[in-house]
This record gives structure tokens, C-alpha cells and sequence, in this order.
């Protein structure tokens, strides 16, 4: 059984119900966090995490929110207070990706990509801060006033050709969380970035599911296998921890050694 490094605290993770932020989800519950898990469309598989969480002994609740709507964010965390008291961790996993070409890329393409990556990340973070403020530090369940870990991605590093409205959020990712860092680490209050390279989830299947394209996969990962949202899982709950107290302001990456260009292991 997992050691509860959690317990007692309260966690929202955002885009819970598949993927990644169902890996995350699912460990910050059995490490014994009470957890909303955030769903956009799907509640049956939304309902789904809720079931395996509470398996795990912790409570769980789904709230239907699209991320990228002040009022409904706002209303979500609401709802949260409600029902567990207050917010401890906050995980600002949802995202999105819209595909095109520069020159091709429509405004429409551009905006919403920026508005559910990014902005979405601004309204979650802007919530949550507001309330580790308003309550202070409670040391008994944790050294820090509050933890908000940002999903970002490998590609606040790489660029990425086809997919620039994408890499973008991701960038101004990195300067969200350590803006927020910087300018409340004198409270106690803790923000840092988990940047995943491949990991095996749905928003990502054409690049996995056939072992062409598996293969063509591992040209760009030194350690030759693809993540899991387990080993997300696995992260998230260190930085959700207090035996991450002294890490703030950092992007994680996660990525098998993506972000070491194996290309150039022998070229270049």
C-alpha cells in the first residue's frame, strides 16, 4: 500500500478523467489526498477516477468545468470549498491541442489552444492562490501553504514545427509558474512545472499505436520506452509533498531524455 504523504489535504486536478491527469489523479488519491477530479465532456470516464480514488479510502467528487470560463472556474472551486473545506494542491493539468500549419492556422485554432492551455492555467492559479492566502499555513498538514503544479511539456524547451500555437502555452507556462514562484514564495506558497515528453495517452495515439510508429518514437528518446501517466503520477505527488519543500520554481522534465536530442548522438 502506498505511504499517505497526503492525508488530510485537498487536491484539484484539471482534465482529470483520462490521460495524464487521470495518472496524476489517481496517485495523489492513493497517497491519501482528497481530490476533484475536473472533466470537460466525459463524466462517465470522469466518474470512473472518482470510483478508483475512493477504492483507495480517499473522497473524490467530478466537477464538470471548462477550465477557460472565469465564472465556471470560479463556481468549481466554489463547490470544492463546500464540499472538502479548502484546496492544499492544485494540479493545472488540462490541455488541448489544434494542429495546423502556420500560415494555415486559424485565429479559432490559435485562440483556443491559448484560451483551455494557458489562460485555464491563469484562472486555476489565480483561485487557488486567493484561498492559501486567505487561510494561511496549516503546518500540520503540510510545510507549505499551497503546492500548484503546471503541466507543461517538453516543448517549452523544443520548439515544435506544426504545432506553434501549442508550444507557445507551454512556454508562457514556464514564465507563469515562475512568475507566481517568485512573487509568493515568501508565503510559503510553492509552484513548479511537470513537462512530460511522450507519454502513452489518447491525446498522443497516432504517434504510439502502430509499431512503425512506436519505433520512429524511440529515434528521439534515449531511454527507449514511452511514459506512462503513472510515472506523472509518480512526480506529482513528490511535488505535492513535503519532501519537496525546497523545490520551487522548477520545470521537471520527465521525457525518458527527449530533452538531450538523441538526433544528435550521432550527427550534429
Amino acid at each position: 500500500m502506498a505511504e499517505k504523504k497526503l492525508a488530510g489535504q485537498s487536491a484539484l486536478v484539471t482534465g482529470a478523467s483520462s490521460g495524464i491527469g487521470e495518472g496524476v489523479a489517481l496517485a495523489l488519491g492513493e497517497a491519501g489526498a482528497n481530490v476533484v477530479v475536473n472533466y470537460n465532456s466525459n463524466a462517465d470516464a470522469a466518474n470512473i477516477v472518482v470510483e478508483k480514488i475512493k477504492a483507495f479510502g480517499s473522497n473524490a467528487i467530478a466537477i464538470q468545468v471548462d477550465v477557460s470560463k472565469e465564472e465556471a472556474v470560479q463556481a468549481m472551486f466554489k463547490q470544492m470549498f463546500e464540499e472538502f473545506g479548502t484546496i492544499d494542491i492544485l494540479v493545472n493539468n488540462a490541455g488541448l491541442q489544434k494542429d495546423a500549419k502556420f500560415d494555415e492556422m486559424t485565429l479559432e485554432q490559435w485562440q483556443m489552444v491559448i484560451d483551455i492551455n494557458l489562460t485555464g492555467q491563469f484562472l486555476c492559479a489565480r483561485e487557488a492562490i486567493r484561498e492559501f492566502l486567505r487561510r494561511g499555513p496549516v503546518p500540520e498538514r503540510s510545510l507549505a501553504t499551497g503546492k500548484i503544479i503546471c503541466v507543461s511539456s517538453v516543448h517549452e524547451l523544443i520548439p515544435w514545427a506544426g504545432h506553434v500555437n501549442y508550444a507557445s502555452s507551454k512556454g508562457a507556462i514556464k514564465m507563469l509558474m515562475q512568475s507566481l514562484a517568485q512573487e509568493y514564495g515568501d508565503r510559503k506558497i510553492r509552484v513548479n512545472s511537470i513537462c512530460p515528453g511522450a507519454i502513452q495517452t489518447p491525446i498522443n495515439r497516432a504517434a504510439w499505436e502502430t509499431p512503425q510508429a512506436l519505433n520512429s518514437l524511440m529515434s528521439l528518446i534515449p531511454y527507449n520506452r514511452i511514459g506512462q501517466p503513472s510515472d506523472i503520477g509518480k512526480l506529482a505527488v513528490f511535488l505535492a509533498s513535503d519532501d519537496s519543500d525546497y523545490i520551487t520554481g522548477t520545470s521537471t522534465f520527465i521525457d525518458g531524455g527527449m530533452t538531450v536530442f538523441e538526433g544528435f548522438a550521432t550527427g550534429g
